[in-house]
């Protein structure tokens, strides 16, 4: 687990001047009620109401860095609010209802750049951190997508399980396919658990802050969608020995030894389950996979 700090200092102990936004249930009960919304819960939609969050979340963006950050899920305000506070001058926020798009600008003003669109369709600009607390209900694919443009440093509050998800090492039942892409992109780093009582409505689930900061380089496999497809496959049985599972990838059980030794995978292999091998030996094979797969449709020579 990571040892970055999340720890927060007073929000109104720095900068002062700034619109104040709804942090308590009842405030944001009546802001959604004069926009006309109320919260759908099939999506996963609630709002954060816990200052010091907030503010853990904006410090994790690192804005002394001086990067663009983008924030995802603008709400009613209190994350930007929060990278307001903390320095930050660029700032563009991602909003796709109309509603709480048009309240941010009336909020916040020239101070931010709103932008109302689904963020799952979103080009990050080169260079910037992207910050937010995510829906539940499209967290695991905003993040996927961010991981793809290959965002310098993400700093997102996701539900608990899919943060594990992404962030776990191999041995556990949280490791798999949301694991390995992100270990393929970078570093990820789980951190702080949040209780649901830091939202409004309060969900059924808890969330976890979650960051990743991009790998520096080329990625260290030929195809990023051969390795997806490597891991799909193997994963989709992950109870079944390697011994069973590799031969799907090969034509039969001694390509399945030969793979597995030009990957430099452990003696003994066979009886290891997927969840066992780090993500490294994925990165491998995929390359191996993707170099057999190109030989075989190779058009002959002369």
């Amino acid at each position: 687990m990571s040892t970055t700090s999340t720890a927060s200092s007073s929000p109104a102990s720095r900068r002062t001047g700034l619109p104040e936004v709804p942090d308590r249930p009842a405030d944001v009960q009546r802001a959604l009620d004069a926009l006309g919304l109320r919260p759908r819960r099939s999506l996963g939609q609630s709002f954060l109401t816990d200052r010091y969050v907030a503010d853990a979340l904006a410090a994790l963006a690192e804005p002394t860095s001086g990067r663009p950050v983008v924030e995802v899920g603008g709400g009613l305000g209190i994350v930007t609010r929060a990278l307001l506070e903390r320095g930050v001058r660029h700032l563009t926020v991602i909003e796709r209802d109309p509603h709480l798009a048009g309240h941010l600008r009336r909020t916040f003003g020239r101070a931010v750049r709103v932008r109302c669109e689904d963020a799952r369709g979103f080009e990050v600009p080169s260079g910037s951190t992207v910050v937010g607390s995510l829906p539940y209900s499209s967290g695991t694919a905003i993040v996927l997508e961010l991981l793809r443009q290959r965002v310098p440093r993400i700093a997102v509050l996701l539900q608990k399980e899919v943060a594990e998800r992404f962030a776990a090492g191999p041995g556990g039942r949280a490791y798999g396919r949301p694991s390995i892409v992100a270990h393929l992109y970078g570093a990820p780093e789980l951190l702080r658990e949040v209780g649901p009582s830091a939202f409004f409505p309060v969900p059924r689930v808890a969330s976890r802050l979650w960051a990743h900061t991009a790998r520096a380089g080329a990625l260290p496999v030929r195809s990023v969608d051969r390795l997806e497809g490597v891991v799909r496959r193997l994963f989709a049985s992950r109870r079944k020995q390697l011994a069973n599972l590799l031969p799907q990838l090969a034509n039969g059980r001694e390509e399945a030894a030969e793979l597995a030794r030009a990957a430099g995978w452990p003696d003994g292999w066979e009886r290891l389950r997927p969840e066992q091998l780090p993500p490294e030996a994925y990165f491998r094979l995929s390359d191996l996979v993707d170099g057999r797969a190109s030989r075989r449709v190779a058009p002959d020579g002369p």
